[in-house]
């Protein structure tokens, strides 16, 4: 069975941060980036899509929120993955031939 692209890209780490915390616990991006120890620009750039949550990130996330670090991982992940599978479309007919005789 093929999989298929989700009906609706997931939402993206930095969206779930500004909307699901920064902006219900009236919290600047700057007073979060000093209170996980980070610049301002990498929480920046992740609210407006433009990098990855890290490893390193996910965990003072995770502390200062009070979440758990797999959380940001997960979606993270779910994103990416959402991201090179819109860039790939259908897979390759040689991996389909692949799969069939397997």
């Amino acid at each position: 069975m093929l999989r298929t692209l989700p009906a609706s890209r997931p939402m993206s780490p930095g969206q779930i941060l500004k909307d699901q915390f920064l902006s219900p616990l009236q919290i600047t991006q700057k007073q979060l980036a000093d209170h996980i120890g980070v610049d301002i620009m990498v929480i920046n750039r992740i609210i407006n899509g433009r990098a990855r949550i890290t490893a390193k990130v996910a965990v003072k996330l995770a502390y200062a929120l009070d979440t758990a670090p797999d959380f940001w991982f997960q979606v993270q992940t779910a994103i990416d993955r959402f991201r090179v599978e819109e860039r790939m479309g259908s897979p390759p007919e040689s991996l389909l031939k692949h799969r069939k005789t397997a």
